[in-house]
C-alpha cells in the first residue's frame, strides 16, 4: 500500500438512483438494470444473415479484407475454368468450395452485424417524430415546431406525457423521466437543473412535472442516432491493431502468391505441371484465411459484448484500449464500497452513556428514510435493546430535515432538541446555544476517521443546556470480493487507484481494507487530471469513470473514459464509452471485455497460422509425390489420392471458418493472469490445436470423398 498521491476530485460519481443519503455525498444505492439483448450467438441468425453474406460478395466490399479478396478472385478464376471444361468434376468442386469459403467469411461478419441491426431496429422505434414547444428568446411565448427544426441553444418546454424532442440539459425545473427505450430499465429517473443529473436524451418521455431544456445537439446527431450508428456498425472503423494485423495478413498473402506463381515453372521443369485450379486451391489453403475471415467479426462481437452489458463504446479503438489498460482510476463510492454507510457503534463522550447516545440517535433518525438513517434505528434496537419507535407515535414532535446548508437533521420533542450531523455543523449548533463541547469529541471524531469510518455527532439541548452526547460511527462497507478482484488485476499487471473526497486518514484505511494499490484523497478535478497525465507520461494507458461536467476534461484525457448515462452532456461527450446503467463498478468488466477481445484475436490468429502449416502436409505431397517419390513420406495422413487430398484441404478450409464463428462471437474464455502465462496457454491450446485439427479434419473428409463412386 502506498501513501496518498495527493488530493483529488470530490466524488462526483452517481449511481442509477437519484436519491442521496442526507449526511453525506454517498448515493443511497444502485439498482441492477436489464441488459440489452440475449445470448451472443444464435444459430438461427446464420440463416437470417445469409442474404447479407451474399450481398457482401461485391468486390468493393471484399477488397477491404485483402485475404478474402484473394479468395474471391480464386473463386471467380476456378469458376471460369470449370465452365470451360464442364465435364471436370474436380474443377466444379474446387470452385464451389472456394465460393463457400468466401460466403462463410461474409456470414461470420453478417452474423456479428445482425445483432447490432436488431438492436438498432429497437432503438429506431424509440426515435419518433416529435413536435417541440420552443420558447422565444425572451422566454415568454411558445411556438410549436417539428423536432427536426431545433438548433443548438434552443429552449424547449416539456411536461408530463411529452416526448423529449432532442438531447439537452435541464435548465429549469425537475421531472421524472422514462428512459427505458435507451437503458431497458422500467424505473423512472429524476432529471433536474444544475448538478450532475441535468442531461436528458431525445426520445425519452417525461412522466411528471415540467422542465425547460436547452438543446445541445443538432437533429440527426442525438444520442439515439449515435447509438443506432454504432450498434449496427455504420460508424465502425478499423482499429489500429486491426489495420496492423490486416497489413501482416496482406503481406503473408503476397508472399504466398509469389511462391505459388514461381512454383509453376519449377513444376513444369520437373514434369509435374499443375493446373490453374490446383494452384488456386494451393494458394487459398496457404494464406491465413481463417483469421482473415473472422477478424472483422471478432471486433464487432467485442463491441457487442459491451452492448450486452449496457455499455456503448464510441469506437473499436476504445475497446482495444480497455484491453491494454495498465492503470484503473476507481471512484470509492459505489465502486469499491457499497455506497450505503451503515451505523456500527455509538461512542459516548465523557460523562454520557452509550444508551443515552443510542436513544438520541434513534429519535433523530426516525424521519430519516435513507439507508444510513435506517441503520441507526436498527442498531439502537438490536445492540441496546431500545424499542423501535415510529414517527407517527410522536404527535407533538417537530422534525428537522437535513439540508446541504445546515448539514444536520433532528427532532424537537418533549422539550428536548436533538441534532445529528457533520461534526463541524453540530459543534457550531451547540456553541450557538451557549453549550459546551467535550474535549474528547474531536479525538473520537479523528479516531473514527482514521479507522475509515464517517463520524456523525449527536447533540442535545434540554433544561441542562446544549451539549454533545457522542458520535455515531458510520462504516463504509467495502464490497464483498473486491480485495480478490484487485489481486486479480494486480496479477494482470494493472495498477488500481482509489479516488475519493474523503480525508487522507479515512481514504488510507479504506484503501488498505479494499486492497487497492494507491489512493487519491480530497480529490479535485485538477489533481485527477494531473494523475492521469503523470501515468500516461510513464507509458501507461489509463481508464476512469465520471459523470459530472467537472469530470469531462479527465474523461477526455483518459485512454478509456466511461461516462455515466445519468451524468451531464459534457461528460458523455468527453468519454469514449457510456454506461447506460450508470454503474461505476462496470469499469472492471469493461477492462476484462477489452482483454478478451485481444486474447480472442491473438488465439484465432495463432490457430489460423498453425492450421496453414498443417495443410502443407496434405497438399504439397499430393502435388509432387509422382515426380518426387520421397515426398510421399510427408503424406502422413495417408490420403487416398492427389485430387482427394487437395479437395479435402479446400473443404476443411471452408468448414473450419463456420465452425469457429461461435468462438469468434462469444470470445475466448478470459482468465485473469499474466501476459506470459496467457501467451503460453494460447500457444498450447490454439497453436497445438491448429496443428492437430487439420490432420483429423482433412483425413475424415478424405475418407468420405473416397466412398463417393467416380470420385474417391
Amino acid at each position: 500500500m502506498t501513501t496518498n498521491l495527493k488530493s483529488e476530485e470530490p466524488r462526483s460519481m452517481s449511481t442509477a438512483t437519484p436519491t442521496r443519503a442526507p449526511h453525506s455525498d454517498v448515493p443511497t444505492g444502485h439498482k441492477d438494470q436489464k441488459k440489452v439483448g440475449g445470448g451472443l450467438f444464435d444459430p438461427k441468425q446464420l440463416l437470417k444473415s445469409f442474404p447479407d453474406a451474399i450481398r457482401k460478395l461485391d468486390p468493393r466490399v471484399m477488397v477491404k479484407s485483402p485475404v478474402m479478396f484473394v479468395v474471391e478472385i480464386g473463386s471467380v478464376l476456378t469458376t471460369i475454368l470449370a465452365v470451360k471444361d464442364p465435364g471436370d468434376w474436380f474443377g466444379w468442386a474446387i470452385a464451389g468450395w472456394l465460393w463457400l469459403t468466401t460466403i462463410f467469411a461474409n456470414l461470420a461478419e453478417a452474423v456479428a452485424e445482425g445483432r447490432g441491426k436488431a438492436q438498432a431496429d429497437t432503438l429506431r422505434k424509440a426515435k419518433t417524430d416529435t413536435v417541440a414547444r420552443r420558447l422565444s428568446t425572451d422566454g415568454r411565448t411558445e411556438e410549436r415546431v417539428p423536432g427536426t427544426d431545433l438548433k443548438i441553444g434552443d429552449l424547449v418546454v416539456c411536461e408530463a406525457g411529452d416526448v423529449i424532442p432532442g438531447d439537452g440539459d435541464v435548465v429549469e425545473g425537475v421531472a421524472s423521466v422514462d428512459e427505458s427505450a435507451i437503458t431497458g430499465e422500467s424505473a423512472p429517473v429524476i432529471r433536474e437543473s444544475g448538478g450532475d443529473r441535468s442531461a436528458v436524451t431525445g426520445g425519452t418521455k417525461v412522466l411528471s412535472d415540467r422542465v425547460v431544456i436547452k438543446i445541445t445537439t443538432k437533429p440527426g446527431e442525438t444520442f439515439i442516432d449515435r447509438m443506432i450508428n454504432l450498434v449496427e456498425g455504420a460508424a465502425r472503423q478499423k482499429t489500429p491493431n486491426e489495420v496492423a494485423l490486416n497489413i501482416l495478413l496482406a503481406s503473408l498473402t503476397i508472399v504466398f502468391l509469389l511462391a505459388v506463381v514461381t512454383l509453376q515453372p519449377f513444376a513444369k521443369y520437373a514434369g509435374a505441371e499443375q493446373s490453374m485450379i490446383v494452384l488456386a486451391a494451393l494458394l487459398v489453403c496457404l494464406i491465413p484465411t481463417t483469421i482473415g475471415a473472422l477478424l472483422s467479426a471478432i471486433g464487432i462481437a467485442g463491441m457487442d459484448r459491451l452492448v450486452q452489458r449496457n455499455v456503448l463504446a464510441m469506437s473499436g479503438r476504445a475497446v482495444e484500449a480497455a484491453g491494454d489498460v495498465s492503470t484503473l482510476l476507481l471512484d470509492k463510492t459505489g465502486t469499491i464500497t457499497l455506497g450505503n454507510r451503515q451505523a456500527s457503534e455509538f461512542v459516548p463522550v465523557r460523562g454520557t452513556t452509550e444508551a443515552e447516545v443510542a436513544d438520541a440517535a434513534q429519535l433523530s433518525s426516525l424521519a430519516d428514510e435513507t439507508p444510513e438513517g435506517r441503520s441507526i434505528v436498527v442498531l439502537a434496537k438490536e445492540k441496546y435493546g431500545l424499542r423501535e419507535r415510529h414517527q407517527g407515535e410522536l404527535t407533538d414532535a417537530e422534525w428537522i430535515a437535513f439540508t446541504a446548508q445546515t448539514r444536520m437533521s433532528g427532532v424537537d420533542v418533549d422539550g428536548r432538541k436533538i441534532r445529528k450531523g457533520a461534526a463541524g455543523s453540530v459543534v457550531a449548533w451547540v456553541k450557538e446555544r451557549g453549550g459546551s463541547v467535550s474535549q474528547d469529541a474531536q479525538a473520537l471524531t479523528d479516531r473514527i476517521s482514521q479507522a475509515g469510518g464517517t463520524p456523525l455527532l449527536v447533540a442535545l439541548e434540554d433544561a441542562e443546556g446544549a451539549r454533545v452526547l457522542g458520535v455515531i460511527h458510520l462504516k463504509d462497507v467495502v464490497k464483498e470480493g473486491m480485495r480478490e478482484r484487485f489481486e486479480e488485476l494486480r496479477r494482470m499487471g494493472i495498477k488500481t487507484v482509489m479516488i475519493t473526497g474523503d480525508n487522507p486518514l479515512t481514504a488510507k484505511a479504506i484503501a488498505e481494507e479494499a486492497g487497492v494499490d494507491d489512493f487519491l484523497a480530497e480529490a479535485t478535478p485538477e489533481d485527477k487530471m494531473a494523475l492521469i497525465k503523470r501515468e500516461q507520461a510513464g507509458g501507461k494507458l489509463v481508464a476512469m469513470t465520471g459523470d459530472g461536467t467537472n469530470d469531462a476534461p479527465a474523461l477526455a484525457q483518459a485512454d478509456v473514459g466511461v461516462a455515466m448515462n445519468t451524468g451531464t452532456s459534457a461528460a458523455k461527450e468527453a468519454g469514449n464509452m457510456v454506461d447506460l446503467d450508470s454503474n461505476p463498478t462496470k469499469l472492471i468488466e469493461i477492462v476484462e471485455i477489452g482483454k478478451q477481445l485481444l486474447i480472442t484475436r491473438g488465439a484465432l490468429t495463432t490457430f489460423s497460422i498453425a492450421n496453414d502449416v498443417a495443410k502443407y502436409f496434405a497438399i504439397i505431397p499430393a502435388m509432387f509425390a509422382v515426380v518426387y517419390p520421397g515426398l510421399d513420406k510427408l503424406n502422413i495422413m495417408d490420403l487416398s489420392s492427389p485430387k482427394s487430398a487437395i479437395l479435402s484441404a479446400v473443404i476443411f478450409n471452408a468448414l473450419i471458418i463456420i465452425a469457429l464463428v461461435p468462438l469468434a462471437l462469444k470470445g475466448v474464455q478470459y482468465k485473469p493472469t499474466s501476459a506470459d502465462r496467457m501467451l503460453r496457454r494460447n500457444l498450447g491450446i490454439y497453436g497445438l490445436g491448429g496443428l492437430i485439427a487439420p490432420f483429423i479434419g482433412i483425413k475424415l473428409i478424405d475418407l468420405i470423398i473416397s466412398l463417393i463412386p467416380g470420385i474417391g
